[in-house]
Formats: C-alpha cells, sequence, structure tokens
C-alpha cells in the first residue's frame, strides 16, 4: 500500500527528469547573468581606478578562454563526483569571484578574481552541463531539452541586463555585482535539494526509458579523462569536422556580432544604443531558435540541420553589408529575427552527434567542441578588429565569415553516421571510423 501511495504521489508530481531539468535550467541562467557585466564594468572600471581598457578587457579575455576550456574537464568531474556537487561548487566560485572583485584595488585582482574564478564557475554550467543532464536523464525529448537548457545563458542574460544596467547607472557597479552574488547563493542550496546525478539514485529510469538504468561506477581520474577522451576523439572524423564546423560557429556568432556589430552598425550612422538594441533582440530570438531547433533535432537528422543552420546564417551575414544604415530599416528587422532563430540554433544537433558518435564520453566531447567553438570566436573578434583597421570598413569581414559558413554547412554534411555492433550498448568511440 506504502509503494502505491508513493507511485500516486509521484505521478502527481511529474517525472523527476523534468524537476532536474528546471533545476539544470535555472543554473544556468544565473550563470549566463554573468557575462552581461563586462560590458558593463568597462566604463565604471576605468573613470574609478584609471585603469586602460586593454587591462580591463584581459580579465574578459581570461574570462572567456576558461568558460570554453573548463567545460570539458567540469564534464568528466561530473562524471566522477557527480553532477550536484559539481555545480553547487561551481556556483560558489562564481560567487566568491565576484564577490572579491568588489574588494580589488588592482588590475590583476581583476584579471584573477574575474577572469579566473568566474570563468572557471561559468564554464562549468557551460553547455556541456546540459548535455550531461540530458544525457542521463532523458532518452525522449533529448533533442527539445538540449535547446531549453542551451538557451538558457541568453535567457539570463536578457532577464538580468536591464536590471544590472540599471543598477550601474543608479548606484554603481559594485551593488550589481552583490546582486549576482546573492542569485549564486540563493541557487546554490537549491541546487543540492533537488539536483540529483543519475535517476538511479530517486529509483528512476530516464524518462521515456521504459526500464530502470542502473547508475555507471564513478570515472576515476576526471582531468585525465577529460584528455584521454581529447586524445581518443581528435582520431576520428567526425570530432574534427564538427570541431572546425563549430569553430567557424563560433567566429559568425560570438566573435563578431556581439563584439563588433555595433561598431560596424555606428559605422553607417546608427547610434549605438540603438545597435545594442538590436542585438538584444537577437537575443530574444536565441531562446526561440534554440528551443525550436531541439524539437527540430528529435526528429530529422542533425547532420542535414546542421547544414542548413550554416548555409542559412552565411546568406544573411553575406547580405548583411547592404542591410546597413543610419536607421532601423525593415530589411534589417528581418535579419535580426533571422540571424536570432539561427544563432544558437547549432547546439542541439551538435550535441546530439556526439552523443551519437562517442556515448557516453560525448558530453566531455561536446565540451571539447565547445570549446573550439571560443577559439573560433576568439579569433574573430581579434581578426575583425584587425580587418577593420586594415580595410576601414567591415563589409570585408562579413562576406567572408558568410563563406566560411557555407564551408561549416559542407563540413556538416561530410559528418558520417556509425551504426554499433552492439546497439543495445550504444555507440562507442572506438566504432567510429578514422581518416
Amino acid at each position: 500500500m506504502d509503494a502505491v501511495k508513493g507511485l500516486s504521489r509521484r505521478n502527481r508530481l511529474g517525472h523527476r527528469a523534468w524537476w532536474v531539468a528546471a533545476a539544470a535550467l535555472l543554473a544556468i541562467v544565473v550563470a549566463g547573468a554573468f557575462s552581461t557585466l563586462p560590458g558593463l564594468l568597462t566604463g565604471p572600471l576605468h573613470r574609478e581606478f584609471g585603469w586602460s581598457r586593454g587591462s580591463i578587457g584581459l580579465a574578459a579575455s581570461v574570462n572567456m578562454v576558461l568558460y570554453g576550456l573548463t567545460a570539458p574537464f567540469a564534464a568528466a568531474l561530473m562524471d566522477r563526483f557527480g553532477i550536484r556537487r559539481v555545480v553547487v561548487a561551481a556556483l560558489l566560485v562564481i560567487a566568491s569571484g565576484a564577490g572579491l572583485t568588489t574588494v580589488m584595488t588592482t588590475a590583476w585582482q581583476f584579471t584573477l578574481f574575474w577572469g579566473m574564478l568566474v570563468g572557471l564557475g561559468t564554464g562549468s554550467m557551460a553547455t556541456a552541463f546540459g548535455a550531461t543532464v540530458t544525457q542521463r536523464w532523458f532518452v525522449k525529448r533529448r533533442g527539445l531539452v538540449t535547446g531549453v537548457l542551451a538557451s538558457g545563458s541568453v535567457f539570463g542574460q536578457m532577464v538580468f541586463l536591464p536590471a544590472l544596467s540599471w543598477t550601474v547607472d543608479r548606484h554603481g557597479w559594485r551593488p550589481s555585482l552583490v546582486t549576482l552574488v546573492l542569485a549564486a547563493c540563493a541557487t546554490a542550496p537549491l541546487m543540492w535539494l533537488v539536483l540529483r546525478d543519475h535517476p538511479a539514485d530517486v529509483g528512476r529510469e530516464p524518462y521515456g526509458a521504459g526500464r530502470h538504468v542502473p547508475k555507471p561506477l564513478p570515472a576515476e581520474g576526471a582531468g585525465r579523462r577529460a584528455v584521454t577522451v581529447l586524445r581518443d576523439a581528435a582520431r576520428t572524423a567526425p570530432f574534427r569536422l564538427m570541431a572546425g564546423a563549430y569553430a567557424i560557429c563560433g567566429a559568425s556568432t560570438n566573435g563578431i556580432m556581439w563584439t563588433h556589430f555595433t561598431p560596424a552598425a555606428h559605422d553607417h550612422g546608427m547610434p549605438a544604443t540603438t545597435a545594442s538594441s538590436l542585438l538584444a533582440a537577437i537575443g530574444v530570438f536565441n531562446v526561440i531558435g534554440t528551443v525550436a531547433s531541439g524539437w527540430a533535432t528529435d526528429r530529422h537528422d542533425p547532420r542535414r540541420l546542421l547544414a542548413v543552420f550554416f548555409a542559412l546564417r552565411g546568406l544573411f551575414l553575406m547580405c548583411l553589408p547592404l542591410l546597413m544604415s543610419a536607421t532601423v530599416q525593415p530589411s534589417m528587422l528581418v535579419f535580426v529575427v533571422a540571424f536570432g532563430l539561427l544563432d544558437l540554433a547549432t547546439v542541439p544537433p551538435v550535441i546530439a552527434l556526439c552523443r551519437e558518435f562517442y556515448g557516453d564520453a560525448g558530453a566531455v566531447v561536446f565540451g571539447w567542441v565547445g570549446a573550439a567553438h571560443q577559439v573560433g570566436a576568439a579569433v574573430a573578434a581579434y581578426g575583425g578588429g584587425a580587418a577593420r583597421d586594415a580595410f576601414g570598413s567591415y563589409d570585408p569581414v562579413w562576406v567572408t565569415l558568410g563563406a566560411l559558413c557555407a564551408g561549416a554547412a559542407l563540413l556538416s554534411l561530410l559528418v558520417r553516421r556509425v551504426v554499433p555492433a552492439d546497439r543495445d550498448a550504444g555507440p562507442r568511440l572506438s566504432a567510429v571510423d578514422h581518416l
């Protein structure tokens, strides 16, 4: 009778996987809010401390690099110590870094506290975290859940950015940091209460599995495993193709749009505030596009989806020089909507391919693919500015990146499917053909 009552109660509350996914989304939203601050802090820090913008930008660069490099190691740590422990620790590291930033007095401390500590913490809750959650807790609806979790970071930026901007303007930069510290500290205990490492921990099966799935043994040597997975995956064709395509993805989104779109629009006479508003609108459609992409990934070949997304993105980037003007025209609004829908839409298909080809190592592999994304973003961020200095215009940059996106579409189609010998066991790293 007690068992029947317990089962009835669990059915009323819904499958535990959805509660875990909701908790993961909250953590990602809070972590995403921290990425909005560097742009808001540059002016205030320059005025208060007299630091150069280059020294302030160094902290943001260190943060970006660590964000990309931390993800695969964090995924390996989750396999070793569990999702809950790693996420709670990451939130506390973020809170510590942001809190220490409020009492800093020198530029190197900003690089240490914000660049390293906040970068390590937010990188631990990058898209590899979402990939780990979906891989363990879901069999059905994996693509949809992946899309929702991937959009969480952008959603966090949209939710917190207006409030943080207002706080910086009215009360200074320190209260805005304290606000995020409190948000991270409040989220940490919720993660400890709701998150669980595996469905077997609560006597449930993964959503859509229909049968019990035993919890795997902890993976020893998290750091060594992350490096070993990279070594083995780098020998395979799918990893090279996906890493190359994802580096172009980073270059054509974070690297160029979020760094150079506003100054490029300003070159054509558009006020910077208007251009920034257009970027914010792109962020709104990021959420819609990523969720829709996750839904489509559950139903269609992820390689073809990637090819379509990259091809369309390239087409719109090549058209962008023709759309730039001093005022917002309807054609620019079309670009904002379309590019926003395509911006993060590549995430669910890439995660699905990593899971398909590399099985249990898929989340770690995706972390390394994500690192390639950040490298591409860093190259484009620097190269875009250098090209503007050399040519006096951003037009060659948009055309070049549009052509590279066409190459990424081709790379996506070249990723070959693998049919494992043991279908019940799932795909394995060794089953992938080598170049």
